[in-house]
């Protein structure tokens, strides 16, 4: 295990609470800058050195901001006569170690924000209850998540330098191997830890051989170059990737026992840099390992050729085809798919006013409306690459019980959920009692002893409180999808969503129209993938039963709401709005549904639906040059938000959904 050097004071025999070198063996180690008088007289009072093991500090989900940022400390302020008092806070110990985050992308964000300024800056900036304090926050971050489970903000996620994957074993003699292992450590630990002490000496002195080669390590200007190549063709955006990999490619180096980088340093290491920036999405196979590793070998094949010619124009042509042919490879299918649906566009293009369009859509009504023979006639597509969509968000906060989920806040104030910071209030109301104390501790203490409280210095609670939300998909089936391939990106659309509402630990649900009628494809249920599973499997064909699928609809929300008056709900239909069935006679007994007529019974289906004042978004699934148009219509009806399905597809950005007027 390796160890640093810290200040130590003799009289009272601490340690530096900062962790900081004592001033005789670092002089830099308080930048003048940014300390004070204080800072200094601290700091020289540590005026012996002590080794003790690299800090390791592991940083809790459930943390508040004070325990981590560092607060005011309350019983020192004042027996200090309210003279403020700081207490250092995980990243004070964490400085010049190891600070370790297990599902680092569950950490709340105002956690996050807190770790990013730190990181950047190597310094921790506290002002809080009228102090200031700077103090030294470099430290290696370690952080342990199921990517399954969410992802984590681009700018923490960069910070990162190398990501490796965990996985059990494939062969089954080294699985056995692994129980074995496990069962005599539980059984016989201190026995087990003799056992393997010599390996893990052996280790330490490679490493510490390694630490000291590694300044002496080189990395010529061929293999800088492989770099940069290797994170433009993999479409890295960050200039972090390309440092990572060289520094990474030295100390891989150095631990090899060379002096001077060689290409299979930087293979090896791509991998361990590359890994989180080039991202799987939760209901995608694993990465097309082969293909990153063409790619990486028909780049350092092309090394010799760029270094060895000045005339680079005969030789870099065939490899940069095949570095296109390999860049293809590595995109997966969703090129292939763009490039289908571009030359299907081209093939049903207008070519005189329009009429090749127009005919193709008179002539996927007429086969929607041919009967009952067209209703037997189903394919089934397969889903285009899922694409990075727009977040979905409500504009109100809602009044459900409080939950796993995280798309939206509650609005019940009863319900309590963890308490993360603290704010300034001037209501006397669900006070912070710890933040009230010390903010207040500067004021002394009254002359009998207790704390004097002024209202400036009252501070609230802040709690994280969302609540579960359930989103019903209702997915139009019918022939009219299969026309351009439209229900493949149907099919991938919905999917992308499914993947957000998983990560957003939401409840899903899915009606599905074609043919004659609608049907309940999955009630709703947590199972995204079981969701993801259904959809894969649904046929398309026959004709557009809308106004059925929307009675079907009013019935779940109602039975819902009877049920579960809380749920929180979100409904997204995707339909291009051409209905061409009646609803069947016993849906359309009412008076008020005009029988045999299937768009004024959607009509009123649509209208009914949107007096439930549920949060509604209609995906316009209609394409091509000519449109009907009743997508539009039907949103109005519905009182939902309206996007044309291509429009989901913006990366970053989100999307509000405003609460339907009632």
């Amino acid at each position: 295990m390796s160890h640093i050097q810290v200040g130590y004071d003799p009289v009272k025999g601490v340690l530096d609470p900062y962790n900081r070198c004592h001033r005789a063996a670092d002089t830099s180690s308080s930048s003048s800058s940014t300390s004070t008088e204080q800072d200094e007289e601290d700091h020289l009072q540590y005026n012996q050195s002590k080794s003790i093991p690299t800090l390791f500090v592991d940083l809790p989900l459930g943390a508040t901001e004070d325990r981590v940022l560092g607060s005011i400390d309350f019983s020192s302020t004042l027996k200090n006569g309210g003279k403020p008092i700081f207490s250092p806070g995980l990243l004070a110990s964490a400085n010049r170690g190891i600070l370790y985050i297990d599902e680092v992308n569950l950490l709340s964000a105002h956690l996050v924000d807190v770790i990013l300024d730190a990181a950047a800056m190597g310094v921790n900036t506290v002002q809080r209850e009228g102090m200031m304090k700077v103090h030294p926050a470099k430290f290696m971050l370690i952080g342990t998540m199921n990517p399954e489970e969410g992802e984590l903000r681009p700018q923490l996620l960069d910070r990162f330098g190398l990501m490796v994957d965990v996985a059990a074993p494939t062969d089954v003699e080294e699985r056995c191997e692994v129980v074995r292992q496990r069962m005599q450590y539980e059984r016989h630990p201190i026995e087990f830890g003799a056992a393997w002490a010599d390996a893990e000496k052996d280790l330490t002195e490679q490493i510490k051989a390694a630490q000291e080669r590694l300044p002496n390590v080189i990395l010529n200007d061929e293999l800088l170059l492989l770099i940069s190549k290797i994170c433009t063709e993999f479409k890295v955006g960050s200039l972090r990737a390309d440092l990572t990999m060289y520094k990474a490619a030295c100390a891989l180096a150095a631990y090899r026992g060379r002096l001077e980088v060689v290409p299979e340093d930087v293979k090896d290491v791509t991998e361990w840099v590359l890994a989180h920036r080039r991202r799987r999405q939760p209901f995608e196979s694993p990465m097309d390992g082969p293909s990153m590793d063409d790619l990486l070998d028909e780049l350092m094949n092309s090394l010799p050729e760029n270094s060895n010619n000045q005339s680079e124009g005969d030789h870099d042509e065939p490899n940069q085809q095949n570095g296109e042919d390999n860049k293809s490879m590595t995109e997966g299918s969703s090129n292939n798919n763009g490039k289908d649906d571009a030359t299907t566009e081209d093939e049903t293009s207008p070519d005189d006013n329009g009429q090749s369009s127009q005919q193709n859509e008179q002539n996927t009504n007429n086969d929607d409306g041919n009967g009952s023979n067209n209703d037997d006639q189903m394919q089934t597509f397969t889903a285009s690459k899922p694409s990075q969509i727009k977040q979905l968000r409500l504009n109100q906060k809602q009044s459900g019980q409080t939950g796993s989920g995280r798309r939206n806040s509650t609005s019940n104030s009863q319900q309590k959920t963890r308490y993360i910071r603290s704010a300034p209030t001037d209501k006397a109301v669900d006070l912070a009692l710890d933040a009230t104390l010390r903010a207040a501790a500067s004021n002394g203490l009254s002359d009998d002893g207790q704390p004097i409280i002024h209202p400036e210095n009252y501070r609230k609670k802040v709690y994280n409180s969302t609540t579960d939300t359930l989103i019903l998909f209702v997915v139009d089936a019918s022939g009219s999808m299969s026309a351009r391939k439209r229900m493949e990106t149907v099919k991938g659309a919905v999917i992308s969503l499914l993947m957000d509402a998983y990560q957003q630990r939401d409840k899903v649900g899915v009606i599905a129209f074609r043919g004659t009628k609608a049907e309940v494809l999955l009630e709703p249920t947590r199972s995204v993938e079981l969701a993801e599973k259904q959809l894969q499997r649904l046929p398309t064909g026959g004709r557009t039963p809308l106004a059925h699928a929307l009675s079907l609809t009013s019935d779940m929300i109602h039975r819902l709401q009877r049920h579960e008056p809380d749920q929180a709900l979100l409904l997204i239909v995707l339909s291009d709005g051409k209905a061409n069935v009646a609803l069947p006679t016993t849906d359309s007994n009412s008076t008020d549904v005009d029988v045999g007529d299937a768009w004024k019974q959607t009509e009123q289906m649509a209208a009914q639906l949107g007096q439930l004042d549920v949060p509604t978004l209609l995906l316009d699934t209609d394409s091509g040059h000519v449109r009907v148009g009743r997508g539009k219509e039907l949103s109005h009806l519905l009182r939902a938000d309206y996007l044309l399905l291509e429009d989901m597809t913006a990366d970053g950005l989100v999307h509000t959904i405003r609460h339907s007027a009632g």
